[in-house]
C-alpha cells in the first residue's frame, strides 16, 4: 500500500475482523479527491472502500456523515452505502482514528465534463437539498456548519496562526464584510455537500451514477451548494489571473449562472427569501473559500476581497435581476 504510512495491511486486517464481507485478498491506494487515507479492498464477498479519517475529523462528525449517507441511501440518493459492522455499527475507532467502511461503486471521474454530465450535477445537487430539507441530523454540532459565527471563528483563528500585520488586517476585513450578510432566519437549511469537485462524482458513460465524499457536508443554508456552483462561471478572472482586474472592468458573465439556476430550479424551486439573499449566500460561499487561502495576498488586495468588492458595487438589486430577470 504505497503512501499509506497511517494505516499498515495488519490494520486493515485487524479493522475487517468486526465486519462480516469475507477473507481480505487485494488491498489498493486510492489517493484522489479527498485528504482521508481511503484504501479500496477486494474480500472473497467482492469490493469495499475503507476510509481512515487521519485528518481533523473526531468520533461524532463521522457519525454525522454516517448518518447523514445511511438516510440518503432510504431515499433511494446515489452515493454509496456505509457498511455497518458485525455489532451493526457503522463508525468504528482504531489507534485513535475513526473510520467507515462503504460499499465499492463502478464508475469513472470525468476531468472534463461535458454539457450534460454537468446538468446531472446540477440535478442532483437540487435533488440532494429536496431530500434533505426536512431532515434533522443527528451530531450536527460536531460538523462546521457554515455560517456567519463559524466563519468569524475560523477567520479569527486563522489570523492568530499567522500572527503577522497582514492577516490582523485582513481579518478586519473579514469581519467586516461578515457584518454586511444579510441571512435572514427565514432561509430554508439542510444539508449541503460543500465539495463538487468532479473527482467526488462517479459517471458510468453519461449517465451520474453517484455523489461521494461527504467529508465536508454540513447543516446549512440550502442555497449554498447551488452558489457553490454558480461562483466558479461568475466571474472573468480567476485566482492567478485577478490582480489585473480594475474597478472599471467589466467581471461578470451571467450567462452561465443563469443556465445552472434554470436547471436547479427544473428540480427545486427557490422561494422568494432565498432568491433575494442567494447574493449574500454567494458571498458567504466566497469567504468561505478565504478562510483556506487567509495568508495568500496583501490585505488591501487578494483574489477573493477582489469578487467580493465586485459583488457589492453589483448590488443585491442588480444581482438578483440579473440572475433571475
Amino acid at each position: 500500500m504505497p503512501g499509506q504510512s497511517t494505516i499498515e495491511q495488519m490494520d486493515v486486517e485487524h479493522i475487517l475482523s468486526h465486519y462480516d464481507i469475507g477473507g481480505l485478498g487485494h488491498v489498493e491506494a486510492l489517493t484522489a479527491g479527498t485528504v482521508q487515507t481511503n484504501l479500496l479492498l477486494q474480500t472473497t464477498q467482492g469490493k469495499f472502500v475503507l476510509r481512515y479519517y487521519k485528518q481533523n475529523r473526531s468520533f461524532n462528525s463521522v457519525v454525522f456523515e454516517a448518518n447523514l449517507i445511511t438516510y440518503l441511501k432510504h431515499k433511494h440518493y446515489p452515493c454509496p452505502a456505509v457498511v455497518r459492522n458485525i455489532k451493526g455499527k457503522l463508525v468504528g475507532l482504531y489507534k485513535d482514528k475513526p473510520y467507515a467502511l462503504f460499499e465499492f461503486l463502478e464508475g469513472v471521474h470525468v476531468e472534463y465534463p461535458n454539457e450534460f454530465q454537468q446538468q446531472q450535477l446540477i440535478q442532483h445537487v437540487a435533488v440532494l437539498q429536496n431530500v434533505t430539507k426536512n431532515y434533522c441530523p443527528s451530531y450536527a454540532q460536531y460538523r462546521w456548519n457554515y455560517g456567519v459565527n463559524l466563519c468569524e471563528k475560523l477567520a479569527a483563528n486563522a489570523a492568530h496562526t499567522i500572527a503577522t500585520a497582514n492577516a490582523q488586517k485582513k481579518l478586519t476585513w473579514y469581519r467586516e464584510e461578515l457584518s454586511k450578510l444579510v441571512l435572514p432566519a427565514s432561509l430554508p437549511k439542510g444539508i449541503c455537500h460543500g465539495d463538487f469537485r468532479f473527482s467526488n462524482v462517479l459517471f458510468d458513460g453519461n449517465t451520474f451514477q453517484a455523489l461521494l465524499d461527504f467529508d465536508d457536508a454540513n447543516y446549512t443554508f440550502l442555497t449554498l451548494d447551488l452558489a457553490s456552483l454558480i461562483q466558479p462561471v461568475l466571474f472573468s478572472f480567476r485566482w492567478d489571473t485577478w490582480s489585473h482586474v480594475t474597478p472599471h472592468d467589466e467581471v461578470f458573465d451571467f450567462s452561465e449562472p443563469r443556465k445552472i439556476v434554470s436547471i436547479y430550479q427544473q428540480y427545486r424551486r427557490l422561494n422568494a427569501t432565498e432568491k433575494k439573499y442567494l447574493f449574500d449566500v454567494l458571498k458567504l460561499v466566497i469567504l468561505i473559500d478565504c478562510l483556506w487561502f487567509f495568508e495568500r495576498g496583501e490585505a488591501h488586495d487578494f483574489y477573493e476581497k477582489k469578487q467580493i468588492d465586485a459583488l457589492n458595487r453589483l448590488g443585491r438589486g442588480c444581482f438578483f435581476h440579473k440572475l433571475f430577470g
